[in-house]
Order: C-alpha cells, then sequence, then structure tokens
C-alpha cells in the first residue's frame, strides 16, 4: 500500500529525505537547493538549540522552547522528532509537508538519521538520500572549521558521526557531498527524475 503523504494518489510529487553525520554538510546542500531551485519546497525543522551566529528563525530553523516543542509532541504536530548530540530536540512540522505533497511540489527533508528512521516507519514510499563526506578526516576538518561548537560538543558530534556513517546501508542512495553544488543538482535529479 502506498502511503497517501509520501506518494499522493493524484500522482503528486514524492517525499525525499536528505540525512548523513554531522557536519557532513546537510544544511548547506539544502540551501544550495533552495538557492537554484525555488520550485523544491524544502521542510524548516524546529529545534529547542539557541541559534547560530546568521542563522534565522523560520528560515534555517523554528526556534522554539523546550515547552512549545514539548505541546507539538504532544499534540501530533511533528512527523518526527529526536534528541540530538545528546543535547537539543529537532523535529519537522507535520503540516507544512503534507500541504507542500498536496500541492505536487518536489518535497525535502533534511533531518538526522533518528528523524529518518521514523519517517521510513511512517512514509515507507518516501526517497532516502544520504549525504557522506568523502572521507572521515574532510568531515573532522568540516567540523572543526566551521567553528560553532565548544571541544565537548565537537567531540559529542563525532562521536554521533561514527555511528551514522554506519547508516548508510539503511538508505536508498548515497550522494558524496564533494562540492556542494554538485550534490545538490545530484539530489534534485533525484527528487524530479531528471539526473544532473
Amino acid at each position: 500500500m502506498t502511503d497517501p503523504v509520501a506518494r499522493p494518489a493524484d500522482g503528486g510529487s514524492r517525499l525525499t529525505v536528505l540525512a548523513g553525520p554531522t557536519a557532513v554538510g546537510k544544511g548547506t546542500v539544502a540551501a544550495a537547493v533552495r538557492e537554484r531551485h525555488p520550485e523544491v519546497w524544502i521542510s524548516v525543522s524546529a529545534t529547542t538549540r539557541r541559534p547560530r551566529p546568521g542563522e534565522v528563525d523560520g528560515q534555517h530553523y523554528h526556534f522554539v522552547s523546550e515547552a512549545e516543542f514539548d505541546e507539538m509532541v504532544a499534540t501530533g504536530a511533528l512527523l518526527e522528532w529526536a534528541v540530538v548530540h545528546g543535547a537539543a530536540r529537532y523535529g519537522t512540522p507535520r503540516r507544512p509537508v503534507e500541504e507542500a505533497l498536496a500541492a505536487g511540489r518536489p518535497s525535502l527533508l533534511e533531518i538526522d538519521l533518528q528523524g529518518a528512521r521514523q519517517v521510513r516507519e511512517s512514509m515507507p514510499g518516501a526517497l532516502f538520500v544520504f549525504l557522506a563526506p568523502p572521507s572521515w578526516d574532510e568531515l573532522v576538518r568540516r567540523l572543526v572549521g566551521r567553528g560553532t561548537e565548544s571541544a565537548d560538543e565537537r567531540q559529542r558530534r563525532l562521536d554521533t558521526a561514527v555511528a551514522e556513517l554506519a547508516a548508510e546501508a539503511e538508505f536508498d542512495v548515497t550522494i558524496v557531498n564533494r562540492e556542494v553544488h554538485e550534490a545538490a543538482e545530484e539530489l534534485v535529479g533525484l527528487m524530479t527524475g531528471h539526473p544532473a
């Protein structure tokens, strides 16, 4: 049976889920898709973590309080949610996803591994794409280079990344993020059925 949300009966678009290890560049690839492909709808996650420098509420994330997040969980307003890196909670608001798919727009969730597993349970008809780094050393370089986390936070993220990388086989396809725009074009090609 086809999931009505993942693949609407009217032939609308299929949901694509992009996940991968911390610091692999999921957000950067999604931003490149947003910039170059306005026809693609990209979900904006809710999170309880504080904004990083330059992040805009409602554009990068919906920054919410712990109480607001609790309410979203309690009312079923989230398609998926998880505690990430043992700290903040992240989740995908359900209604905007349903509306974008019903409108026939190619739709993308850029989420963590825990969230991707929840979506696979509820929406098995979605396409699951794993974004991989060119190498472990490059992943470490990217995480350290962005300079947005403390040493303890970086170590937590690297520990998490080991487990995240081991989950690649759970995904339908892998894109190696060697260059952001190439990865973005490859992703859009998979979403639209028009390979780059």
